[in-house]
């Protein structure tokens, strides 16, 4: 028990962090974009989605290799 209320004080505690990196790179791509510069937030885009996109990746390829193994592993047991 003493262990899962650290691991949530720890989470909570660097939400606060989370949330001004988030102000401070909204600020920074305003500024930019009013100035006419819109590669950094092509850029700011395109690192959101890969990160975005990557665990999602990561879970059908496990997926993936586990239907295929279960699969195999069920031919066999037939034969």
């Amino acid at each position: 028990m003493k262990k899962a209320v650290i691991i949530i004080g720890i989470l909570f505690s660097t939400v606060a962090e989370s949330l001004a990196q988030c102000a401070m790179c909204k600020t920074t791509i305003v500024n930019n974009v009013s100035h006419g510069e819109l590669s950094l937030a092509e850029g700011l885009n395109f690192g959101i989605m890969y990160l975005f996109v990557t665990p999602y990746l990561a879970i059908m390829v496990i997926g993936f290799l586990w239907y295929r193994k279960s699969r195999s592993h069920a031919k066999n047991k037939l034969k």
